[in-house]
C-alpha cells in the first residue's frame, strides 16, 4: 500500500478517534466542576481542582519527547496513554460510592491523574498530525474537523445536562452515568488510535535542546515570544475561567438545563465560526488572527459585569466561542508553521508546559483572591471577573505586538478582518500583489 493510501486511512482512523473522544470531552469537560459542586466543594477547591490537573499535565509533558525519541515512535506513546487515559477515569466514576470523606480532595487526585495520563499524549499525537496535514491545507482541514467534533462534543454535553436534570433529586447517580459512558467513549478512541499510519520517525542529535536551553532564547526565538504571549493571556483567563460555572450553579442559581444552554453555547459558535476562521488564517496568517480573538478573549468577563440573565449571557457565550474560536485553531496552526517537524514534539511540550503553569498559577489565585474581593452587585466573583479583565488587556497589549508570522500572508487591518469573518461585510479579496510578510 502506498503512503497516501495510508495517510488517507489513517486520517480516517484519526476522525472516528475524534468523535469518540469528543464524546468524552462532551460529557465530562464542562461538567468537572458541577461534579466537585455536588461533592460540596468550595470555591478555593475548585480553584485547585483547575490548578493542579493543569500544572501535573503540563509538567509530565517534558518527558514526551524523551520517551517518544527512546521508543522510536509517536505511535506508540499515543496507543500507550491513549489506554492507561481511559483506565485513570474509572476511580473518579467510583469516587462517591466508595469513599465516605475526603471526596474533593480525592476528585482533585483522580482528575489530576486522569487529565496528565491524557495530556501526556498530545505533544506526539499534534506531530504525527501535523505530519498527515500539508501546511497550506491546515487552517482548512482542522476547521473542518473541528467543526464537526464541535457538533458532537454539543450534542454530547446537551446529553449530560439531561441526564442531570432527570437526576437531579440523586444527582451522583447522573454523574455516574455520565462519567461511565464517558470511559467507554475513550476505549473506543483508543481503538481507532491504534489504527493510525506513522511516517517513519528520526529523532536527529542537532534538534535536541532541553527546556532550559528553550528559556534562554526567549529574547531572541520568536516561538518562545509566542509561548510567553499565550502563556500570560492563559495566566489571566484562568483567574476568573474555573468560577464562571460556581458562580453560574451556586450564586446565579441556574439549573443543569439553563447551565448547560450557556456552556454549549460556546461551543456551537465555535462549530460556526472554526472553518471561516480557518480560511482566513490559511490566507491572512495566523498571528493576524490571533491578535484580533485575544482583544475580544480579554474583555469577555466584563460581559458578565453588565448583565446576569441568561438571555443576554448567550449572546456573551457567542463572543466567547467566535473569539476563542480563532485563538485556539491559529495558536494550534502557527505551532505548526514555526516549529520544524524534528523539533515539533518538544517544542508542542514545552508550549504546553508554560500553558499549564500557566493555568495553575491563574486558578490558584484566582481561588484565593475570590474570597477576599470587594462585593460587586452582590458578588465577590463579579470583582474577580474585573480584575481577571483588565490583566488580559495589558497581556495583549505588552506581549502580542513582538510576535511575528512565519509564513506568506495576506496584508489586512483588524477590522477588515473582522468584518470578513462575521461577513458584516463581502469577504475581501485577496490579490496577488499583496503577497507581503507580515512582521509585525
Amino acid at each position: 500500500m502506498g503512503k497516501p493510501n495510508r495517510l488517507k486511512k489513517s486520517l480516517v482512523a484519526s476522525f472516528w478517534d475524534g468523535i469518540f473522544a469528543s464524546c468524552m470531552a462532551g460529557l465530562t469537560n464542562d461538567y468537572i466542576t458541577p461534579y466537585a459542586l455536588a461533592l460540596k466543594a468550595t470555591t478555593s477547591q475548585v480553584g485547585l481542582l483547575s490548578a493542579f490537573p493543569n500544572l501535573a499535565s503540563s509538567l509530565i509533558q517534558l518527558k514526551t519527547a524523551d520517551l517518544t525519541e527512546k521508543l522510536k515512535s509517536r505511535k506508540k506513546v499515543i496507543s500507550i496513554f491513549a489506554f492507561l487515559h481511559a483506565l485513570a477515569g474509572i476511580p473518579i466514576i467510583l469516587l462517591p460510592f466508595l469513599f465516605k470523606s475526603h471526596r474533593v480532595t480525592l476528585l482533585i487526585i483522580f482528575v489530576t491523574l486522569f487529565i496528565s495520563l491524557g495530556a501526556f499524549l498530545a505533544p506526539a499525537w499534534s506531530s504525527l498530525m501535523s505530519d498527515h496535514i500539508p501546511s497550506k491545507s491546515r487552517g482548512k482541514y482542522f476547521g473542518w474537523r473541528n467543526q464537526i467534533l464541535g457538533v458532537v462534543t454539543v450534542i454530547c454535553m446537551f446529553i449530560s445536562g439531561f441526564i442531570l436534570h432527570i437526576f437531579k433529586n440523586d444527582v451522583l447517580e447522573g454523574f455516574l452515568i455520565i462519567f461511565a459512558s464517558a470511559v467507554i467513549f475513550r476505549f473506543i478512541s483508543w481503538y481507532f488510535l491504534t489504527k493510525m499510519y506513522e511516517p517513519r520517525f528520526k529523532a536527529e542529535d542537532d534538534a535536541y535542546f532541553s527546556f532550559f536551553d528553550f528559556i534562554l532564547r526567549a529574547k531572541e526565538s520568536n516561538f518562545a515570544k509566542f509561548v510567553i504571549f499565550t502563556a500570560s493571556l492563559i495566566f489571566c483567563v484562568n483567574i476568573a475561567s474555573p468560577f464562571f460555572s460556581v458562580f453560574m450553579l451556586r450564586d446565579l442559581k441556574f439549573n443543569y438545563i439553563t447551565y448547560t444552554v450557556l456552556v454549549a453555547t460556546v461551543t456551537i459558535t465555535q462549530i460556526c465560526t472554526f472553518n471561516r476562521w480557518g480560511m482566513h488564517a490559511d490566507k491572512v496568517g495566523n498571528i493576524k488572527v490571533i491578535r484580533l480573538a485575544s482583544l475580544f478573549i480579554a474583555g469577555l468577563p466584563l460581559w458578565w459585569v453588565i448583565n446576569r440573565h441568561p438571555i443576554f449571557l448567550i449572546f456573551a457565550q457567542i463572543v466567547s466561542g467566535f473569539a476563542w474560536a480563532g485563538f485556539n485553531l491559529c495558536a494550534t496552526n502557527f505551532i505548526y508553521d514555526a516549529v520544524s517537524p524534528q523539533k515539533r514534539v518538544r517544542c508542542i511540550a514545552f508550549f504546553n508546559v508554560f500553558i499549564g503553569i500557566a493555568t495553575f498559577g491563574g486558578a490558584l489565585i484566582g481561588g484565593y483572591f475570590a474570597n477576599f474581593m470587594p462585593k460587586l452587585f452582590g458578588y465577590r466573583l463579579l470583582s474577580l471577573f474585573i480584575l481577571s479583565s483588565a490583566l488580559r488587556f495589558c497581556a495583549v497589549f505588552l506581549f502580542s505586538r513582538k510576535i511575528r508570522e512565519v509564513r506568506s500572508a495576506e496584508m489586512i487591518s483588524s477590522k477588515d478582518l473582522f468584518y470578513s469573518v462575521t461577513g458584516i461585510k463581502p469577504a475581501f479579496v485577496f490579490s496577488p500583489s499583496s503577497q507581503l510578510k507580515e512582521e509585525g
